[in-house]
């Protein structure tokens, strides 16, 4: 199979109405430009969301003013070359020929095949118990068969639950309760899969490895049925710039290999008009790359045939920069001694029911302010559901909400006599009906939620460090625990006067702390440490520095000597490291997103640090040489108290210092 490195992904949904598709299209030229940029992988239509096919169908509707094979032409032309190509199909829309077969559209359970707002791309959807299942089978299977393809790429899988005929139907032959919404969302789920699976086997057939990704299907679904995967996100477009450090770390726990699926509009897909500034889309390359991830840089394609040259020519300026880097990035892995536990993992197709919504989305901020949170603090971590391996971290994160239960109390159970350590928060480490903890590590009892609105809490002397010296608000409730005989309380619960409320004559607003509870708000037990709030989600949602250093000196005591050590990058910058055979690579990060207008965050330019200094922990290994790459430029380095330290001199936005060892 080959494995993606440097490539351009391309929309081109075009309506039936556009007069002159691919009018000016010349597959030459644009394979020529692919070519000149570095494209070794590049993913274009064969059918769009509108229904349209651009190549020679008899199984589906040509655009009608297509007058020749466009896909053809480009297949051929991106072969000749040796670049890779997958043809897009879009199977969840399909809106040409939804309007010729409305059998073939989901029927909501309002009993809708069109929804309402019609100007939505999702206004209407096809239905995989349908006709429509086999229809989008074969038309894999002209593309596979017929043209020089090496792989597709299935957009839009998931859909809806569809009440129409044919599902209900099969439901009730099945025994499924269709009135009970997590069962009607479960058989949605598999009913994905199966068409799925129907779609990876027709491509199968002519393709011995090809590459298959299905977007909008949860990831870890795709195990046997796809080949790669790729993380979708539009900082400008929807996404923030909180998604991809998430995302990145947990999909690289998968094991196959990822896309960093970034865009070039300000906006969002079909923005034709809109451009990202140069360094924020660096930025988005970088980011994957320093977190072992290649990278694709999403685009749409004129309905024309016309090639936007300052849009090329970016991509051209951007991957010759970055592909001087190719051998450092060719192989690497990330290298991490941390996990934060998540059991809903993204992008929540799992749980689309709406009891299970709101438990996703509250794990989802949870996570991303774990992911703020540590890596400010230059962490080296992933994320991981039950799906991935965890016997090489040291350290365990379970934030806020992560009861224990099956298998994951089984992986906390093994992680924990293995010797390693637990950071938990909130009602993380409780049995599932919130009784008490599970494990008599923690060293606690659970007394049940806070009745306090708000509580606040004081750090002790050692555990005060960079903590000012003073009552300091939880914005968010959380839970009261009792600290054990034996128990370290590093933290103390202070009560307010009284809590927010209404009595009928007054507002209480103005909540000053009143005195100690007696109540810890932090503990450490042996390798255990516990928060009594959720202190990600509420750092993703207050931002409020004093609780991540109360994350930071609970995780000196558990973790005293961590991977990365980085004083001379400031609270912004972010530190990864990747490993090749023989070297770290300690990748460096200076961007700043700035809020502009109430929801766009914008790079418009590298931060210029100078005389940064770092260390990397030596882990029994023996450095022979230090450097910056791509020039190999020498830097001076001691090693120390266990660290390799070395300083920066200068960096514009990035830096990747490499240890030969």
């Amino acid at each position: 199979m080959h494995e993606p490195k440097w490539c351009i992904f391309f929309d081109f949904h075009t309506m039936p109405a556009c007069p002159d598709v691919g009018a000016n299209f010349d597959a030459d030229a644009v394979a020529d430009h692919l070519q000149g940029c570095g494209v070794d992988y590049v993913v274009f239509p064969a059918k769009c969301n509108l229904g349209m096919a651009y190549y020679n169908t008899t199984e589906g509707i040509r655009h009608p003013s297509l007058e020749f094979d466009l896909f053809g032409a480009l297949a051929e032309a991106c072969d000749e070359r040796g670049i890779a190509l997958s043809a897009y199909m879009n199977i969840g829309l399909s809106h040409e020929e939804a309007l010729r077969h409305r059998d073939w559209c989901v029927v909501t359970d309002e009993g809708y095949v069109y929804q309402p707002d019609r100007l939505n791309s999702f206004f209407r959807q096809m239905c995989y118990n349908t006709p429509y299942a086999d229809h989008i089978v074969e038309m894999v299977r002209e593309v596979a068969s017929g043209y020089p393809v090496s792989g597709f790429f299935f957009d839009c899988m998931y859909s809806p639950p569809c009440l129409g005929g044919e599902c209900m139907r099969r439901m009730k032959e099945e025994g499924v309760d269709w009135t009970d919404e997590e069962q009607l969302h479960a058989w949605n789920r598999e009913k994905q899969i199966a068409m799925a699976r129907r779609l990876s086997d027709a491509a199968r057939e002519f393709k011995p490895d090809p590459l298959i990704y299905f977007n909008g299907l949860g990831y870890e679904a795709q195990d046997e049925i796809g080949t790669y995967l790729e993380f979708e996100c539009l900082p400008t477009g929807g996404w923030g710039y909180e998604a991809l450090p998430m995302g990145a770390r947990h999909l690289r726990t998968l094991g196959k290999p990822v896309l960093n699926m970034t865009g070039r509009f300000h906006k969002s897909w079909g923005d034709f008009g809109g451009i990202r500034t140069e360094p924020s889309l660096e930025y988005d390359c970088l980011y994957g790359m320093a977190n072992a991830m290649r990278t694709t840089i999403g685009d749409h394609f004129h309905p024309r045939g016309d090639i936007n040259r300052p849009v090329f020519e970016m991509y051209r300026r951007i991957y010759d920069r970055l592909r001087r880097f190719e051998p450092w990035l060719d192989g690497a892995a990330a290298v991490t001694e941390a996990a934060v536990a998540w059991p809903t993992p993204y992008p929540g197709y799992d749980f689309r029911a709406p009891g299970l919504w709101d438990r996703y989305t509250s794990f989802l901020s949870a996570i991303k302010g774990a992911c703020r949170i540590l890596c400010e603090l230059k962490w080296q971590f992933d994320i991981v559901t039950t799906y991935a391996d965890w016997d090489r971290y040291e350290l365990l994160i379970l934030p806020d909400f992560l009861v224990l239960e099956g298998e994951m109390a089984e992986r906390v159970r093994a992680h924990l006599d293995a010797g390693g350590a637990v950071l938990s928060t909130g009602w993380s480490g409780l049995d599932p009906e919130h009784e008490g903890f599970v494990f008599d590590d923690w060293g606690l009892r659970f007394i049940g939620d806070s009745p306090h609105d708000p509580d606040f809490w004081r750090a002790v002397p050692e555990a005060s460090q960079g903590i000012p010296d003073m009552p300091i608000t939880f914005y968010q409730k959380g839970a009261q625990v009792e600290a054990l005989d034996g128990t370290e309380v590093l933290a103390e619960i202070v009560a307010p006067y009284y809590s927010r409320h209404w009595d009928g004559e007054h507002g209480f607003v103005y909540l000053p702390p009143d005195r100690p509870t007696g109540l810890p708000a932090a503990t450490v037990r042996g390798r255990v440490a516990h928060i009594s709030h959720p202190a990600f989600i509420s750092y993703f949602l207050d931002g409020q520095v004093p609780l991540r250093r109360l994350v930071a000196n609970l995780l000196d005591r558990l973790l005293p000597d961590p991977m990365v050590r980085a004083p001379g990058l400031p609270s912004f910058g972010r530190a990864t490291v990747t490993g090749q055979p023989g070297r770290r690579m300690l990748h460096l990060l200076a961007y700043v997103p700035e809020r502009r207008g109430p929801n766009v965050d914008m790079i418009e330019e590298p931060i210029e640090l100078s005389d940064v200094d770092v260390a990397l922990r030596v882990d029994d290994r023996e450095p022979s040489i230090v450097y910056l790459a791509p020039d190999r430029d020498e830097l001076a380095f001691e090693v120390r108290d266990g660290y390799i330290h070395t300083t920066v001199p200068e960096m514009s936005g990035h830096a990747m210092v490499v240890f030969e060892e």
